[in-house]
């Protein structure tokens, strides 16, 4: 049996590949890391998502999922279409930009960011195949040690919107412009629109 670090640092490291990848999770987070709204809040709905997610599939529901496939699909459509519409409001964002100064209108309410994070991480299958059914899988194969994994992996998620959101704020400077919004929101709207479509043909 693996020494319960080496547990740790492998379910670290593991859910770190994982969610260290360009989605709608990490650019929502991103974009209001930058914008300074409502930042620990989404940070922390995030952080406490995954920790569900992850004690799930360590449990074994990810092979209730993997069971009810169905499950996955009706989440499919609905992910896309979500992913969809927000990758339009995106795009048209970066038609007319905005810029990142004292004067902006005033932020969106807390109710409203957080209703769209948690959105942006339940309606997306691909949290339940790679949080729930392969963290899961993978905590799973160290038995009596599969929750040691499990706190490696949650540790890995906390740091890594923790660092994101408040991160961002170190980019601010350079959103002052309407230029910089634009290419941030079009890489968005890129990425919305092509996770969306990808999961509608998949």
């Amino acid at each position: 049996m693996n020494p319960a670090y080496v547990v740790v640092l492998s379910g670290f490291a593991t859910t770190m590949a994982l969610i260290a990848a360009i989605g709608a999770q990490n650019a929502f987070v991103l974009r209001q890391g930058i914008r300074g709204e409502h930042v620990l809040p989404v940070v922390a709905v995030c952080t406490v998502s995954d920790l569900v997610l992850i004690s799930a599939g360590i449990a074994g529901f990810g092979a209730l999922i993997a069971a009810h496939p169905d499950i996955v699909t009706a989440t499919k459509f609905g992910g896309a279409a979500f992913l969809v519409g927000y990758g339009l409001l995106a795009a048209r964002r970066a038609v007319k930009p905005g810029v990142l100064t004292p004067a902006d209108a005033a932020p969106a309410r807390l109710t409203a960011v957080l209703a769209t994070c948690l959105a942006m991480t339940f309606l997306n299958p691909h949290v339940y195949l790679d949080t729930v059914i392969l963290l899961g899988a993978l905590a799973n194969e160290h038995q009596d040690s599969k929750w040691l994994f499990g706190v490696g992996a949650v540790a890995a998620s906390a740091l890594w919107f923790t660092g994101l959101g408040f991160g961002a704020k170190r980019l601010r400077h350079l959103f002052a412009s309407p230029k910089t919004w634009r290419l941030l929101d079009g890489v968005i709207a890129a990425t919305m629109l092509a996770l969306g479509i990808s999961l509608v043909v998949s």
